[in-house]
């Protein structure tokens, strides 16, 4: 038994909502272990311990962030109305809000240490974005059989779609001057209507 009124370690996930909270306030670069300790109250040590690296804090707060962005998705994509209209709604889930928006600045990062990864963690930012794509194909074969889109080949548009989406959101997260959240959902809208919607 611990004595002395010792500080019990918060669960693992109030130190993932804390990390996300430290991007979104502060930037990636002030999430080091020694500041998210003392935002929660946990040494630098003892997050070493529960996380290995800053790399597998970064990918679990990522995966963490995922899930609940996963949950939208999901009732996103189940609710009523046309497979457009469900489309348009995953697209702007998918694009980020602005300038140094949070899931996409440590998607950036996550990314950008991807190159000398292990195989498991990159394994399991596949899993992370291979959910995006099934729904993403789902949704569209659905439209395709309901009459809503042409028959195209839905892995194929999938694929490209999210190709199209990640250099405009990597563009948005950036902040490249001369393009925004606005215009970004405008080019896709017109990348669906063009691709996906029956000539008259």
């Amino acid at each position: 038994m611990a004595g002395g009124g010792r500080r019990q370690a918060p669960p693992r996930e109030d130190v993932l909502a804390a990390a996300m909270e430290m991007i979104a306030e502060r930037g990636l670069e002030k999430l080091t272990m020694a500041a998210l300790g003392r935002e929660v109250g946990m040494s630098s040590g003892h997050l070493l311990y529960y996380f290995r690296s800053k790399d597998e804090l970064l990918l679990r707060t990522l995966e963490w962030s995922e899930g609940r962005l996963g949950a939208e998705r999901g009732r996103l994509l189940t609710r009523p109305g046309t497979a457009l209209e469900r489309l348009d709604a995953y697209v702007g889930l998918y694009v980020p809000e602005g300038h140094r928006d949070p899931h996409w600045t440590l998607w950036l990062e996550v990314w950008n240490r991807s190159q000398n990864a292990p195989e498991e963690a990159r394994d399991r930012q596949a899993a992370i974005e291979g959910a995006w794509h099934r729904d993403l194909v789902a949704l569209l074969a659905e439209g395709i059989s309901r009459g809503e889109f042409r028959p195209v080949d839905p892995d194929r548009f999938a694929s490209r779609l999210r190709a199209l989406l990640d250099g405009f959101a990597i563009h948005v997260a950036i902040g490249l001057r001369g393009t925004d959240r606005t215009q970004v959902l405008g080019h896709a809208r017109e990348f669906l209507a063009e691709g996906l919607l029956a000539r008259s």
